[in-house]
This record gives structure tokens, sequence and C-alpha cells, in this order.
């Protein structure tokens, strides 16, 4: 097979900790962060060293840019497995150093047009995330998305990667699907939009003092940066229910619409909020937060009651919230 390299590259420097030629097609994805918001020449430089014995095919700086460092028809050092290094495309991000090891938004995007490419030139068809590691290990029910995790005692690729694999399976498909239609970053569900609520309008209390008030998607409620200690909503046609999650802390009551007073919104002053929920009496509420020093995250569909899991409210525990959008 004749193998190609992308075209997204800004930076290019071969590591010598690698093996020429690999022994298997590419057929996996395996994503990893780098535990530091770096950029892809001071990754280069690390992978530079014999010594260090590491490598990837890939790397992503904290700015977006991309790094090529073990060209596609060789196997990276980078998995503790050499039979998936052999069959993967390894990519790492530039992260944080303390977990959930969230990755900058640039990265996070320049991260789904690489795999995308990657995709589209190796014959990838579908891209298949698995909770279940046996799934992923030996590639069962299609299962084409390692991490590695998989392969040594390690949090690689920290929480907020893994718990995101889903979401970038999903937005490569839809690069896949339709090549000439770029896949919206967070991409709303496709079920009708509410109409029992009317417009909703809401507000966050960040740095010292509440923000804006915003209706429905028109813009977001927070300020990027300043981590959200406070928030009001309301609906034009029925009463909101909401509650929020205080970073390092629990879910505090729930508020009825938004007033005056210690009453009238969500939260704590000086308290940081890593969680929303919602709920309606009827229809539902679509809504999404953004992670400080990270980037949006997947919309989320309240509706009648409060579920449980990690896909029953908005936000990642541990990671403060910044700004919030719903309709």
């Amino acid at each position: 097979m004749a193998y190609t390299n992308s075209a997204l590259v800004n930076h290019t420097r071969i590591s010598p900790n690698r093996n020429s030629p690999r022994k298997h097609a590419i057929d996996t994805i395996t994503i990893h962060c780098v535990v530091g918001q770096v950029s892809v020449e001071t990754l280069g430089n690390i992978f530079a060293n014999p010594n260090r014995g590491a490598s990837s095919n890939y790397g992503i700086g904290y700015d977006g840019r991309v790094g090529m460092y073990v060209e596609e028809r060789d196997r990276s050092w980078c998995s503790s497995s050499s039979d998936n290094d052999h069959r993967a495309v390894t990519i790492e991000v530039a992260s944080d150093m303390s977990e959930p090891y969230a990755v900058t938004g640039k990265a996070y995007a320049a991260l789904i047009n690489l795999v995308a490419d990657i995709c589209k030139r190796n014959g990838i068809k579908k891209l298949v995330w698995s909770t279940d590691k046996n799934t992923r290990v030996y590639h069962l029910n299609g299962a084409n998305m390692t991490v590695h995790r998989d392969f040594d005692n390690k949090s690689c690729p920290g929480t907020y990667l893994y718990n995101h694999h889903a979401d970038i399976a999903a937005k490569v498909n839809a690069k896949l699907g339709t090549e000439s239609t770029p896949a919206k970053p967070t991409p709303k569900p496709s079920a009708p939009k509410p109409t029992c609520t009317g417009d909703l309008t809401y507000s966050a209390y960040a740095g010292r003092h509440w923000l804006p008030q915003v209706k429905n998607c028109e813009d977001y409620a927070g300020n990027f940066g300043q981590a959200m200690e406070g928030l009001k909503i309301n609906a034009k046609n029925c009463d909101i229910y909401y509650r929020v999650h205080l970073r390092g802390g629990g879910w505090l009551p729930e508020i009825k619409n938004s007033g005056a007073g210690a009453d009238g919104y969500a939260g704590i002053y000086g308290e940081q909020i890593d969680g929303v929920q919602i709920r309606t009496p009827v229809g539902f509420v679509d809504c999404r937060v953004h992670i400080k020093g990270g980037g949006w995250l997947g919309w989320v569909r309240f509706g009648s009651k409060y579920n449980s899991g990690a896909n029953g409210y908005a936000g990642i525990y541990g990671s403060a919230i910044d700004a919030i959008q719903m309709e």
C-alpha cells in the first residue's frame, strides 16, 4: 500500500524512535494526551531524543497547529503495544497537566480535522468507539479507536479526551459522510425545537458581578476564562427548574425561575460551578456548557426530571464552567 501523510501538517521533525515500515495496514486511531500545553516544536524536541524511546505519528499543539514526527508508512512508539502501533495512527494532543487533562478548543477542532483526513486517505469509512476495553482491544463490532490505558497502567488520554471519544467519532463521521459540508462543532439534537417553554433568558455570575442577560442561542452567558459562580434562568411560557453542582462539592438545592436574593439564583458566590441540570414541566431544554481552558461540550437535552449518570447533566465534574448556552 502506498501511504501518504496529512496535508494539515504545520511542522515536521522525524523522530528516530520508530520502526520502518509498519507491518499492518492503517485501520485504527489512537489519541493520547501530552500532559502539558506545549507547542508542536516542543513535542518534536521531546521525540527527537533517542533516549526517550517514544514518538507519535502526529501531535497537536495548544494552538491547534499539527506536527508530524513519524510518517504514516512507519510505526510510532506510542501506545505500549507494538501490535496496536503497527496498525494505528497515533496522535498526541497538548493538554493540561492535571485531571481531567483538558485540551483547548483550537486543539480539539484540529484533532477532528486531522482524524477525518487520516480516515479519508486510509479508507476508514466509519470511526467506531466503544466504552468496553475488550471490544476496543480486539476490534469487535467494528471498533477502531483505542486508548493508551488499554495496554498499560496509565490514565492516558485523560478523562477529558476519553469522555469525548464518542463525540470525536460522531464529528469525524459527519465529515466522512458529507465531505462538502463540515460538521457543526456541537450538533444539536435532531428532534423539533421546544415550543412549551417559549424564549429562555438567562445570565451568569462571574468575576464578582452578574453578566448581561442572554436569550436562547443568540449569544452565550458567561466570560471565557472566568469560572461561573451563579446562574439565573427564566422561561417565557412556563416555570423552569434548575440546579448546579459545585466543583469539589455536590448538587445545590433546586431553584425555580430567578429572582432577587440568595434564593433567586443557583450557586454560591466564590464557589465554581462544574455541572448544570434543568427540568421543565413539559417539553425540553437543550443546553451546552463551555469548560474553562477547554471548549464547548456536547448538547444535553433536559426534560421533566433530573437524570443520573454522565449524560444527565451538562459539564464535567472537576472542570469549571465559564459559559453556557440553552434554548
